[in-house]
């Protein structure tokens, strides 16, 4: 896996248009190529506001949402429908706007389903495991493009610094005792944010800028997970706020446009 790349922009609206300009092209790209893409959605605000972005731009239509399939991160253990929940939001900013196969959208199962969170973890598990191909060498399909928010304490999807899901090589978890309410969450693990050919942190603000900087200065994943968070290639969206901290030599990066 290559360095990490850190793409600056001026504030968090600029930073939702820019990511929703930069998804719909990889999108679009990886659907020329290959007949077919895949995406990992997350929550938070500046993940619910990039989808939003989405929504709005007409080039959403170069996608063939017909032929993408859609994954979770993470998801707060609470019925379907709930405020909490990141589908929930997701549906509303973006999915239920577009055209999607109905079958490609992979939500984590929440209490309502009769599944503990255990159960919902392993449910998802075999759930990517029979997406996986061939070419894919592992449990966990090679997402094309897997986003990530990033907490002001370095957590990245439900991976939450120094709790045991991080030292779990499981590719999905239940994780419980949660800091942030609610306590019950589902999560992928970092082996499978590994499998993705890009993984992208998101973040605003000058509350995420000292994870920020921990983050991309080799702090290790168990006290600053987003540390941890690498793909085949992986870039750090950020606004200014959030990037205050990062040192202005960044010669250990592969700084990108």
């Amino acid at each position: 896996m290559n360095l990490p790349g850190v793409v600056v922009h001026r504030d968090a609206d600029v930073l939702a248009k820019a990511v929703a300009a930069r998804l719909i092209t990889r999108l679009v790209d990886r659907q020329s190529a290959a007949g077919t893409a895949s995406v990992v959605l997350t929550g938070g605000g500046v993940g619910l506001a990039t989808l939003a972005e989405v929504a709005a731009t007409p080039a959403r239509d170069a996608v063939d949402w017909r032929r993408l399939d859609v994954w979770w991160g993470d998801e707060r253990y609470v019925p379907a429908g709930h405020a909490d929940r990141n589908e929930t939001g997701a549906r509303a900013a973006l999915l239920d706007h577009v055209d999607l196969d109905p079958e490609r959208v992979h939500v984590m199962r929440g209490p309502d389903s009769g599944l503990s969170a255990e159960e919902s973890a392993d449910a998802y598990a075999a759930e990517l495991r029979r997406a996986a191909r061939p070419e894919d060498h592992g449990p966990v399909p090679s997402f094309d493009v897997l986003l990530l928010g990033m907490g002001p304490d370095g957590h990245v999807a439900s991976l939450f610094p120094e709790l045991p899901a991080l030292y779990d090589e499981r590719p999905v978890v239940a994780v419980h005792g949660s800091p942030k309410p609610p306590p019950t969450r589902i999560s992928l693990t970092l082996s499978a944010i590994k499998a993705a050919r890009e993984v992208w942190v998101i973040a605003a603000g000058e509350s995420k800028a000292k994870a920020a900087r921990l983050a991309l200065s080799g702090a290790g994943p168990m006290q600053v997970p987003a540390a941890g968070a690498r793909g085949g290639r992986t870039l750090f969206l950020l606004d200014r706020a959030a990037a205050a901290k990062i040192p202005p030599d960044l010669g250990r990066f592969a700084v990108v446009a």
